[in-house]
C-alpha cells in the first residue's frame, strides 16, 4: 500500500531510531502535498531512508508511530497487535479471571497502538480514541477486537468525544460501534460496580488503581476512612470489605456521589458504615475534624500540560498538608498524582513538603504505580503517569 510521505530534518531521526513513537513538528522538513489529519504516512530520513508509519496529527506531536517496518496497514496488522496486547493481559492474569472481568486490554503507547485505549467490562469493550488517526480506523480496529476476543466481548462501545481534537470537527458521537447492551455491571476482585460509559469520565471506571484498591482493603480493618475524589467510590466499598469501621466518600459531582452510593449499595445493601457527600475536597478537608485515621487523596490530574506543572505542584502540596493536618496519629495516607507531566520526584517532593509543612513525622509504606495492564513501553518513559505513596502518620 503507497503512503504519503514525510521528511525528516537532518539528523531528526535519533529518537526513532531509539523505538521513540512520536515525531514532532518540528523534526519534519517537509511533507508530500495533499496530507490530511488522520492519514498514515512513511516517514523518511533527509536522505530518503525509511524510519516508521504512523498516523499524521495537527500539533507538536506530528507523527504517532504504528510501525518501525514497512508493511500495510491493514486489518490483519490491527488483528497482530490486539493479540499480542491480549496475550500480555492472559499472561499476568487479568484476562479470563473468574472473579475479575475488568481490565485494560489496550494501553495507548504501552502496547504499540498510540492513541488508542481499550477497557474491558465484563462482555463489553469500551473503545477510546485520542488521535484523529485511530479515529479513522475506529472500524476496522472494532471489527479485528471482535475476530481477536472471540466469544470475550458481546459488544464495543466507542467513547471518544471527549479525547478527540476539538479542532479537527469530527462531529464525533458516543456509542456502540458492535452490540448493544444496558448490563453495565463489571466484577473487579470479586466486588460489583457500575460502569458508566455514556457520560462517566475515562471510559467510565479508573481501571488503574486496581491493584492500589486491593492493598488498601488490607490496611482498612477497624479505621475511620476519607475517600476524597472518591469518583465511583472504588476504594470505598474495598475499604468496606477490608473491615472498616466507617467509610465517608466525597466528591464535588452529584453524578459521582450518585454512582458511590449506588456501587456501595451493589455490593453491601444497607450498609450503615457508609455515607457520602458532595463538597469541595479543600473546603471538606478544612471543615472536618480529626476523625479520620485512613485518608486516600486521588484527585483528577493537576497538570495536562507542562506550562501547568508549576501551579499542579503547589496545589499537591496544599492539598497534601490538609490530609496531615487532619489525619490521627498513627494514621495511614494514600496519596497519588496521575497527572503525566508530573514525575515521581516532583510528586515525592510536593508531599515531602507537605509533611514538613504539617509538622508531621511520615514514614513511606509503599511506593504506587500503575498496574501490569498499563504497560510502559520502554522507549517511551513518558507513559509511566500513576505515582502514588502509602505513608504511615505518626
Amino acid at each position: 500500500m503507497k503512503y504519503r510521505q514525510i521528511y525528516l530534518k537532518k539528523g531528526k531521526e535519533d529518537s526513532l531510531k531509539r523505538f521513540h513513537p512520536w515525531v514532532f513538528s518540528g523534526a519534519i522538513k517537509h511533507a508530500e502535498p495533499g496530507i490530511e489529519e488522520g492519514d498514515i504516512v512513511k516517514v523518511l530520513t533527509d536522505s530518503g531512508e525509511f524510519i516508521a508509519l504512523g498516523h499524521y496529527q495537527i500539533g507538536s506531536i506530528a507523527v504517532r508511530v504504528l510501525s518501525f517496518q514497512e508493511c500495510d496497514i491493514n486489518s490483519l496488522f490491527w488483528q497482530s497487535k490486539l493479540q499480542s496486547a491480549l496475550e500480555v493481559r492472559v499472561c499476568i492474569g487479568v484476562a479470563d479471571s473468574s472473579d475479575n472481568n475488568t481490565y485494560r486490554l489496550v494501553h495507548g503507547e504501552g502496547d504499540n497502538l498510540p492513541g488508542l485505549v481499550i477497557d474491558i467490562y465484563g462482555k463489553t469493550a469500551v473503545m477510546q480514541a485520542h488521535s484523529v488517526g485511530m479515529h479513522v480506523c475506529r472500524n476496522e480496529i472494532a471489527n479485528s477486537l471482535v475476530t481477536v476476543m472471540g466469544n470475550r466481548i458481546d459488544n464495543i462501545y466507542y467513547k471518544s468525544e471527549t479525547t478527540l481534537p476539538y479542532k479537527a470537527e469530527l462531529g464525533q458521537e458516543n456509542g456502540f460501534v458492535y452490540g448493544n447492551s444496558e448490563d453495565n455491571i463489571a466484577i473487579e476482585n470479586g466486588l460489583k460496580f457500575h460502569v458508566d460509559w455514556l457520560k462517566g469520565q475515562k471510559t467510565g471506571f479508573f481501571v488503574d488503581q486496581r491493584e492500589n484498591r486491593a492493598l488498601l482493603e488490607s490496611y482498612a480493618r477497624g479505621r475511620k476512612v476519607l475517600n476524597m475524589f472518591c469518583y465511583t467510590g472504588g476504594f470505598s466499598f474495598y475499604a468496606m470489605r477490608g473491615g472498616a469501621e466507617l467509610v465517608h466518600s466525597v466528591d464535588s459531582s452529584a453524578k459521582a456521589i450518585e454512582l458511590t452510593e449506588r456501587n456501595v449499595e451493589l455490593n453491601y445493601p444497607g450498609d450503615n458504615r457508609h455515607a457520602a457527600y458532595c463538597a469541595d475536597a479543600f473546603k471538606y478537608l478544612e471543615e472536618s475534624g480529626n476523625n479520620y485515621d485512613l485518608i486516600i487523596l486521588d484527585p483528577p490530574a493537576f497538570a495536562k500540560h507542562r506550562a501547568a506543572l508549576h501551579n499542579a505542584l503547589k496545589g499537591y502540596t496544599r492539598l497534601n498538608v490538609k490530609a496531615f493536618e487532619k489525619i490521627k496519629p498513627g494514621g495511614i495516607l494514600f496519596t497519588f498524582s496521575c497527572s503525566q507531566v508530573v514525575t515521581k520526584d516532583n510528586f515525592r517532593n510536593a508531599v515531602f513538603t507537605a509533611a514538613a509543612m504539617a509538622k508531621r513525622n511520615v514514614r513511606i509504606m509503599h511506593q504506587l504505580h500503575q498496574p501490569a495492564d498499563h504497560p510502559v513501553n520502554i522507549y517511551h518513559p513518558e507513559g509511566e503517569y500513576l505515582k502514588g505513596l502509602v505513608l504511615y502518620v505518626e
